[in-house]
């Protein structure tokens, strides 16, 4: 994403169209495949828990972002912080577990650095390998075109892409990262990168190659209203504008392929539609196929390895756009509420229950997220999932 942190500029972004709240009633929003329990709360006073990770042994691990901070859940509850990033201001995310080994990334703020890291049960944390590097080496969205489709030269003239939004009339994509979800596999750790647009794959002895790029956004239509949003001129209404697209997280299907959360790119409220989605990836050969849109703020998903079913946290969905959990069914490709959540940020799926990190980003009077964050534990009422686990 050209310019942005990854979540912070879609909250500001929806913090202008709707006022923070306090956690929505529990009530599923509409019958879905397998009822939500009642949510448990057994961890709290996180600042931006915004990844979430669960061990085969069924310990939590959850990533204060912008802290820098990976922290373990307790039995009791206590937060024990195991890692930290080595910079000061460099934020950790993309957290995930193989075996007795958490794996996480470090990022610097202005996306000029991100290293993938491992945590050994016992030792001290070590870079697996450099993010950045093969960002910059290969830059893997250059494919992709985004901005203006066929606008005049006079008109792309007027566009100033040194102030706000900081975008050109059009452009292909840039250099740039920002890690967000992780999941490790015996071939290695894949990535979906937020800022590369594109999912990746670190070997174990460091090497990252491209596993696919996600394809521009559907085209919007500058209308009137959508011009004044960002500051464009006038001679630009009526013409399509393609956003980024911005993976957010990846999971193992049951059939093998990747299954991989976007932002849109541009605004993350309704403003311009619910145009968050999720895509399947061949891990062999890249091909990408969408499997659904229509959502709002899609920051993480989770799925059954024995159903297929997705359940998908939209940080800014629901009715107030105070956030909620939705499911897609197998085989279909528009998602359902499932359970209101206050700005739900991160899922896994364990054992029967799903991990919800909530209150991930609730903004304070000045913008600032405040450190409310919980990781709430929710039973899967229904029958056959007693084996799922985020884990291989």
């Amino acid at each position: 994403m050209r310019r942005m942190t990854i979540v912070a500029a879609a909250a500001l972004a929806a913090a202008a169209t709707f006022a923070s709240g306090a956690v929505a009633s529990a009530a599923p929003l509409h019958r879905p495949v397998f009822p939500p329990g009642t949510p448990e709360t057994i961890a709290e006073g996180l600042l931006t828990p915004l990844s979430l990770a669960v061990s085969k042994q069924g310990t939590v691990y959850v990533s204060q972002t912008f802290a820098g901070t990976l922290n373990r859940v307790d039995d009791d509850g206590t937060v024990t912080e195991v890692a930290s990033s080595a910079v000061a201001g460099n934020q950790v995310a993309a957290v995930s577990t193989k075996g007795k080994t958490v794996f996480y990334t470090e990022t610097a703020p202005d996306h000029s650095s991100a290293v993938l890291k491992a945590l050994p049960k016992h030792g001290d944390p070590y870079t697996v390998a450099d993010l950045y590097a093969h960002e910059s080496e290969t830059n893997p969205d250059q494919v992709n075109t985004y901005g203006f489709v066929g606008l005049p030269e006079d008109c792309a003239a007027q566009i100033d892409p040194t102030v706000p939004p900081f975008l050109p009339a059009s452009y292909a994509g840039v250099v740039d990262t920002n890690p967000h979800g992780s999941l490790a596999l015996d071939d290695g750790v894949y990535i979906a990168d937020a800022g590369a647009n594109a999912i990746l794959r670190a070997d174990y002895d460091g090497t990252v190659e491209t596993v696919a790029v996600l394809p521009a956004g559907d085209p919007v239509v500058a209308t009137a209203e959508v011009i004044a949003m960002f500051g464009y001129p006038e001679c630009a209404i009526g013409y399509e504008y393609r956003f980024e697209p911005v993976p957010t997280d990846v999971e193992l299907g049951p059939d093998g392929w990747l299954y991989v959360t976007s932002l849109p790119g541009g605004p993350e409220s309704p403003a311009l539609g619910a145009r968050g989605a999720v895509y399947k990836v061949n891990p062999d050969t890249g091909e990408t196929i969408r499997v659904a849109t229509g959502l709002v703020g899609a920051t993480n998903l989770a799925i059954s390895k024995k159903s297929g079913t997705i359940w998908v946290t939209e940080l800014f969905g629901g009715a107030e756009g105070t956030g909620q959990v939705s499911v897609i069914r197998p085989n279909e490709s528009t998602p359902e509420p499932y359970l209101a959540l206050s700005s739900p940020a991160a899922i896994e799926l364990h054992k029967g229950s799903l991990y919800v990190t909530t209150d991930a980003f609730v903004p304070d009077d000045t913008g600032a997220p405040q450190p409310i964050g919980k990781v709430t534990v929710v039973p899967l009422t229904g029958s056959g999932h007693a084996e799922d686990s985020a884990h291989r």
